[in-house]
């Protein structure tokens, strides 16, 4: 079976399997896991912050960062497809106790100009707003990547209104990747940031939460809190520093895939429209004049094929590391199979 719902089906390597057995583990609760503390060390500093905090899932890094930079009543500037506001089941309402002010960007990114036009009048009938979080590469937007100098041009907004600024960067190594900026380029223009090891790198588990001192530290009772508080922890964290050394550069053959199936399907005259591809996702829109989602799925699936409805006329496919070129093949023949 060709798996093209996600980069989250991937499973450990050999290599990183063996990786993890050998790793040497203690309590973390008590800061005495030796791997955890070496890949929140070597993760901080490339990204150029003090320290970090591993956790068990993006979302938790999110909802840990959300909390840690707010207080009840403000409010909380994303885009409306922001997989803080979209897929994390309104924990920034339920856990934080704030709202959200949503901004329809482009393909998932938003502006400087955006920001400043969101961000609330100082009335106390109005929330505050205090926290700004970007996305990159976006999910909903078909894995766009931002450009350095908006964010540049964001951050300066938040300087100057006094706003911290997350970045959930589920996927953003693929934007590193795709836009070649460095990681301690970006960790200089964020109070904090969310890594995630689980997609595209290649790791069963596992998210890292970058700040300064203080931040992490605060952060790291917020995670006791929310439940996550692990022990021989290391054995996952194992994994993160595996992906980390040996799955960021071979990112690009993703993207290359990617674009492929790009190409096959701009040239099908049952598809629509195909969005953008900067890396690794990739959403396309059903023409239903001529047939439907979930016909298409189906075809797919009876030639060993699996993907997701994404939205209401679209289907998303994702590369990742456990989908060979032969795999793509396969799909681009099949693709140009369906009537």
């Amino acid at each position: 079976m060709i798996d093209l719902r996600s980069d989250t089906v991937t499973k450990p390597s050999a290599a990183m399997l063996q990786a993890m057995f050998a790793a040497e583990v203690g309590d973390d609760v008590f800061g005495e896991d030796v791997t955890v503390n070496l890949l929140e060390q070597k993760i901080a500093a490339l990204f150029n912050h003090e320290a970090a905090l591993f956790c068990a899932s993006g979302t938790m890094a999110n909802q840990i960062a959300v909390k840690a930079h707010t207080q009840p009543m403000e409010e909380i500037i994303l885009d409306k497809t922001a997989h803080i506001y979209f897929y994390e089941t309104a924990g920034y309402a339920a856990n934080s106790g704030v709202s959200v002010k949503l901004i329809d960007g482009d393909k998932g990114r938003i502006t400087a100009a955006q920001v400043v036009e969101n961000i609330q009048a100082d009335f106390d009938w109005l929330p505050k707003t205090s926290l700004v979080c970007l996305e990159n590469t976006s999910n909903k937007g078909g894995g766009s990547c931002y450009d350095l100098s908006t964010i540049k041009e964001i951050k300066k907004v938040c300087e100057e209104n006094n706003l911290k600024l997350h970045l959930d960067g589920a996927r953003l190594y693929n934007a590193i990747i795709a836009k070649k900026y460095t990681s301690q380029e970006i960790g200089n223009e964020f109070d904090s940031i969310s890594v995630c090891f689980s997609k595209g790198l290649g790791a069963p588990v596992g998210s890292v939460l970058i700040g300064n001192k203080e931040f992490i530290k605060k952060a790291r009772r917020i995670r006791k809190r929310f439940g996550g508080g692990m022990r021989q922890v290391g054995y996952l964290a194992a994994a993160c520093l595996y992906a980390l050394e040996n799955n960021v550069e071979r990112l690009k053959t993703d993207h290359q895939h990617a674009q492929k199936l790009a190409t096959v399907l701009q040239n099908l005259s049952w598809i629509k429209e195909v969005l953008p591809c900067e890396t690794n996702i990739l959403i396309f829109e059903i023409d239903e004049t001529q047939t439907s989602v979930e016909a298409v799925l189906s075809f797919l699936k009876e030639n060993e094929i699996l993907a997701v409805q994404f939205g209401k006329h679209q289907i998303r496919f994702v590369t990742h590391l456990d989908v060979t070129k032969e795999m793509i093949d396969k799909v681009c023949e099949v693709l140009q199979l369906f009537k």
